[in-house]
């Protein structure tokens, strides 16, 4: 008899009414960056070198978590920064020289001004450790008419494309202020894989139904990671 009561006790929760409903994982809260801009080709190399002295001296911030720098495949001098933090608090509250030193180190080669959107997660896995030298990057930048449905249609995408077994990394962030606009960002082994996952059904289907609600044609654009 003492079993059976212990038995329903844990079943029904201390107040019988019915299983103890554990308290809702805490959001993420993590903060994105996600800046562009262009230089002129010839001053590729000091762009680079500009934005890893920027991740360098960030790497030292509280609530820091990565920075990566990208250059667009086959148009020298086109670049993305993607920047992760604990939270917006830590990205405000990070030592402006760096930002500062950025931008100043840019004025004289850049074409384009430094494009920077600040985004929170949609849907976002561990990626791989290594991406290995022949890995591709897609950024993807999906602008659609307000329609709660686009949301749906980007974590059914991304949950697909990561059982991709070339798949390394498949994120989507929105941002913070125009619910409307999400960044896309991808890791693939390499160039066959990348072809792959344009050829999928799931990517094909989301791109279907994606069309009729963009606001513009899909930004998409190939990249190298910047070690």
């Amino acid at each position: 008899m003492l079993g059976w009561l212990l038995l329903l006790s844990t079943v029904l929760g201390p107040s019988g009414l019915g299983p103890q409903v554990r308290a809702d994982a805490l959001p993420d809260t993590t903060f994105y960056a996600v800046s562009y801009v262009e230089t002129t080709a010839s001053s590729t190399r000091a762009a680079i070198a500009a934005f890893q002295r920027y991740r360098d001296a960030n790497r030292r911030e509280d609530g820091f978590i990565r920075i990566e720098c990208f250059e667009q495949i086959g148009r020298p001098g086109h670049f993305a920064i993607v920047e992760a933090w604990r939270d917006e608090r830590a990205f405000n509250a990070r030592n402006a020289a760096a930002p500062t030193g950025l931008l100043s180190a840019l004025q004289d080669i850049r074409v384009s001004g430094y494009d920077q959107r600040p985004y929170k997660p949609l849907s976002t896995a561990a990626g791989s450790a290594s991406t290995g030298r022949q890995a591709v990057f897609v950024i993807a930048h999906v602008d659609v008419t307000p329609n709660p449905q686009v949301a749906v249609l980007l974590r059914r995408l991304a949950e697909a494309s990561r059982r991709e077994p070339g798949n390394l990394r498949f994120d989507v962030v929105q941002h913070t202020m125009r619910a409307n606009h999400f960044t896309v960002i991808e890791a693939w082994r390499d160039q066959q894989a990348l072809d792959a996952h344009v050829a999928a059904a799931h990517t094909k289907q989301y791109r279907d139904e994606l069309q009729p609600m963009t606001g513009s044609p899909l930004d998409e654009r190939v990249y190298r990671i910047i070690q």
